[in-house]
């Protein structure tokens, strides 16, 4: 591979994620056609994977002040740590395509702490709704797709460890969600129903604008992690229809409805 070859990103505030990358030793294919197209996709899966990790530190701290268990606290904390990781080995890859693990880093606000909320356990419900039941799972469904098209390698390799994490974190929203929903009364499972029309919309703009239409990738693109963005649309979609809302609408929530009457950009 050639020396490193920093992209054009906007140059603050930075991520710098190159001491984490360079004690991770990746191989990648020698692919030189699809390197730069590779690059973005690595440096933003790196960025997106660093900051989900602020995510689930506020949501630990939410979780903690609805009065649930230390154990479902300190499994946030976990997944807090498990998200910076994968922005750790997505940087590798980066790295290794040629690219200087660092970017712009993503800008967000807090958690919303949902003041509206008739309880902190509802509060923390609807986060957890959105993070965990909906773009975890979407996460899964579409990482697994694409890790089955990949040849074995380094690649597939890292794509593997952060697929089972992202189970994990989806696995612990429909858990907890399963759990604590029957312990709240019909007045708050109706502001959840409600809640979740705003949640599907946030997951559906926040998808599409990472997921560019796009057709087949260039031949062999599937070895360094580039897949097509019109696939994953369309994974995205059925993700939602055919296993998130039936599983929400199981739990007594009106999740066909909030799904239907999504406002729309």
């Amino acid at each position: 591979m050639s020396a490193a070859e920093p992209l054009e990103i906007p140059a603050t505030p930075w991520l710098d994620l190159v001491d984490a990358a360079a004690e991770i030793h990746v191989d990648v294919p020698d692919l030189p056609e699809l390197r730069r197209v590779a690059q973005r996709t690595w440096i933003g899966r790196m960025v997106n994977e660093h900051a989900s990790g602020r995510v689930f530190d506020q949501l630990a701290d939410q979780i903690e002040v609805a009065g649930t268990d230390r154990e479902r606290v300190a499994q946030c904390r976990e997944f807090a740590a498990e998200e910076r990781r994968h922005g750790a080995l997505c940087a590798a890859v980066a790295r290794a395509l040629g690219a200087e693990p660092r970017a712009a880093r993503r800008v967000e606000g807090d958690l919303p702490k949902h003041a509206d909320a008739i309880s902190p356990l509802e509060a923390a419900m609807r986060n957890v709704l959105s993070i965990s039941c909906l773009s975890e799972t979407v996460a899964v469904t579409i990482i697994t797709a694409e890790r089955e098209q990949m040849p074995d390698g380094d690649v597939k390799r890292i794509l593997s460890q952060i697929l089972a994490d992202e189970i994990g974190h989806a696995r612990f929203g429909w858990g907890w969600v399963g759990e604590a929903l029957p312990t709240l009364g019909a007045t708050e499972k109706a502001a959840l129903s409600r809640y979740l029309s705003i949640a599907f919309a946030h997951v559906e703009a926040h998808e599409l604008t990472h997921l560019p239409d796009t057709g087949a990738p260039p031949p062999g693109a599937e070895a360094v992690g580039v897949c097509s963005g019109r696939e994953a649309r369309s994974l995205f979609y059925e993700t939602i229809e055919e296993v998130v809302v039936p599983r929400l609408s199981a739990f007594g929530l009106d999740a066909h409805r909030a799904w239907i009457e999504r406002p729309r950009a």
